[in-house]
């Protein structure tokens, strides 16, 4: 067999560390971490916002009257006024969620499940995530309407001709992945939304894996409404965004009641907060918020330009290497981003997943969350190599030798 290690791009032509690998901790020297769509390393600056939200600074938000809690407050609402300047919208569109999982489900009970009739449909794609699959089901059998799904291009992109052949007035609302967090292809975003809006539709745009990877700019889009979770933007966990349209979202009624969310109350009748208030029930997610304000900060320190340039090219090289073993077969475009899905020949890729973690890379194997997807490809599971800032090309070196030694091991 040959050394797939010496097949990799020649040094001019690999990826520049950015050399960031110091900023995260829990990253070890030798440790290739190669999962980042499903969740990304935190780096000191947001490990650092989060300590001090909890061990300094902390007091509820929104209604204490003292100094700490009324500049608890004023730091929350200007980490909700740093994400809305991240994705070129205003600050009162900006719902704070648990996460993109929440976010869908929001739009699905409060805009489609008031909004669709028997006789609506939804237009889904084949790769979509679980999170942008089930709620619509759900809100489909509650209101009798009906759920279309686009196919995909032959290298595993949405097809958009296709969808746009299937488009009709009947549509109401469309929903799709920006990048795959299978595949990393890259929707066109602005024909997508500009099909949508032809047939009067609304869109939501699931944008897990791309505000990590590319620059987002809701203004230019001019999606309905946008998702997208903290902790794959290098932030914690439990915490993420929904943006809407101001009159989308002051039209829809809140998903949960509680505190925070309301005017007033009273036993004959209750009126409700104008948003974002009126969607963010209970005690928010103090420190969480912070925190995501911290990994903006960070991410557009080094520039999403850089990340995306840097995260292709490691795809490219992965993709490269990979390429040359007749055993392996590559899913996906050649330039998508920052993820590199592929099955060994005979070899199931929790197999793989357990060899290469012994040579200390970690993957993710399974279905990711997109069974559909699977069933489309036709296999059962993939293995995904997802890169992130901290990744470099020692990360595909080591990679690649694994790999070598699951075929070795496997024959």
């Amino acid at each position: 067999m040959a050394d797939l290690g010496l097949a990799l791009a020649s040094p001019s032509d690999r990826a520049a560390p950015l050399d960031t690998l110091a900023d995260f901790p829990a990253i070890p020297d030798g440790w290739a971490y190669l999962d980042t769509a499903a969740t990304a390393q935190k780096p000191r600056p947001v490990i650092d916002a989060i300590t001090r939200g909890y061990a300094q600074d902390y007091a509820t938000v929104h209604r204490g009257v003292y100094a700490r809690s009324a500049d608890m407050t004023l730091a929350y609402e200007a980490a909700r006024a740093r994400v809305a300047d991240f994705i070129g919208a205003k600050a009162d569109e900006c719902v704070f969620v648990r996460g993109a999982t929440e976010a869908i489900n929001l739009v699905a009970s409060s805009w489609a499940g008031t909004h669709l009739r028997p006789g609506d449909r939804i237009l889904l794609s084949m790769l979509e995530h679980h999170a942008n699959i089930v709620p619509w089901q759900m809100v489909a059998e509650r209101t009798g309407a009906a759920i279309d799904v686009a196919p995909l291009t032959a290298d595993g992109r949405i097809d958009l001709d296709a969808a746009e052949a299937m488009l009709t007035p009947a549509h109401k609302l469309v929903a799709l992945a920006h990048v795959s967090n299978v595949l990393g292809s890259v929707l066109d975003a602005k024909r997508a939304v500009a099909m949508a809006h032809r047939v009067g539709a609304k869109i939501l745009l699931d944008g897990c894996q791309a505000v990590a990877r590319l620059p987002v700019d809701l203004g230019e889009l001019d999606s309905d409404f946008y998702v997208f979770s903290g902790h794959k933007l290098y932030g914690p966990t439990g915490i993420g965004v929904l943006w809407g349209r101001a009159e989308l979202l002051d039209a829809m009624p809140p998903m949960q009641g509680g505190g925070a969310m309301i005017d007033r109350v009273t036993f004959a009748k209750t009126t409700y907060a104008r948003p974002p208030g009126r969607f963010e029930a209970g005690t928010p997610h103090i420190v969480g918020v912070l925190g995501l304000a911290a990994a903006i900060d960070y991410v557009e320190g080094i520039g999403l330009d850089r990340v995306h340039a840097h995260e292709t090219a490691l795809v490219r090289q992965t993709r490269e290497a990979l390429g040359q073993l007749n055993s392996v077969r590559l899913f996906g475009p050649g330039d998508s981003a920052g993820i590199v899905s592929f099955a060994i020949e005979g070899v199931h890729p929790h197999d793989v997943g357990t060899i290469l973690d012994e040579a200390k890379v970690a993957i993710r194997a399974g279905h990711h969350c997109a069974q559909p997807l699977m069933d489309a490809l036709g296999v059962e599971a993939t293995a995904r190599a997802s890169f992130g800032v901290y990744n470099g090309p020692h990360d595909v070196d080591a990679l690649v030798r694994g790999i070598e030694r699951v075929t070795r091991i496997f024959g």
